[in-house]
């Protein structure tokens, strides 16, 4: 199994970064992550988050940036990516007034134009899904299919979020194959096996988190990113169980 880098992604720790952004990246280095996928950058410059990883020995794994940002100053966020050592731009979320047929629409529109700049500067764009885009559409597609169907192959990837298609009733594996070598990031999450179907630590519940990470290599995955978006522990406690799980399934990780 290649050693692929695993992050976490920082919206996980959103609380303790409002507290302290560089105490928190700090415990994240600390507990063995490889880097992070930022979701904001505490209030620094991207030239002193870069510092402050370069420290800590660790990576911008990728950024996720609100699509209404990306719409208005693309350019700077490519130019922010670039000085944080980052190649991957993710577009996360759609708002709920943006997912109608038609916004879906101006949505592949959009992002073939801006992952043909992005892929310009050496920057692959990316899109993160949640279970909503799993709807049809009129044509019977659903919405994600049409994402990755009517977008150029070189200029949109996916981040594909395991959990969220688990819990759409979809199998994550089956996504990861269809769009092999177009999936460079995989957000790693675990779901409890209860009605309520809530966000688990890695390896504590019931999605086949295994299978994923075999098919990693094949698929040409470059990070696997940790999320947790709530628990019931303490973040902190959420990501060591997570990351300890990670070691026990990848070795690089052990050494760490």
């Amino acid at each position: 199994m290649r050693n692929i880098p695993v992050a976490v992604q920082m919206y996980t720790l959103r609380e303790e970064s409002e507290k302290d952004f560089v105490g928190t990246l700090k415990k994240v280095a600390e507990l063995g992550f490889d880097g992070v996928e930022f979701a904001g950058y505490g209030g620094l410059t991207a030239k002193e988050v870069k510092s402050v990883l370069d420290e800590l020995g660790l990576r911008a794994a990728a950024s996720h940036v609100p699509l209404e940002h990306l719409e208005t100053n693309l350019s700077q966020v490519i130019e922010e990516m670039k000085i944080l050592g980052s190649k991957f731009i993710v577009c996360p979320y759609l708002m709920p007034d943006r997912r109608s047929e038609q916004d879906y629409q101006a949505l592949i529109s959009f992002l073939n134009q801006a992952g043909e700049t992005c892929q310009r500067e050496g920057i692959t764009l990316c899109y993160h899904n949640h279970d909503f885009e799993l709807a049809r559409l009129s044509d019977g597609r659903m919405a994600l299919e049409a994402i990755f169907e009517d977008t150029n192959i070189d200029h949109v990837s996916a981040e594909f979020d395991i959990y969220w298609l688990t819990k759409a009733g979809e199998k994550p594996v089956e996504w990861i194959n269809r769009y092999k070598n177009r999936t460079p990031l995989i957000h790693l999450k675990d779901m409890t096996i209860d009605e309520e179907q809530f966000f688990a630590e890695l390896g504590t519940g019931g999605v086949n988190l295994e299978s994923v990470l075999n098919l990693g290599e094949e698929a040409g995955v470059e990070w696997w990113v940790v999320e947790q978006d709530m628990s019931r522990r303490t973040p902190f406690e959420s990501i060591e169980i997570s990351i300890n799980y990670l070691k026990s399934q990848l070795p690089h990780l052990s050494n760490k």
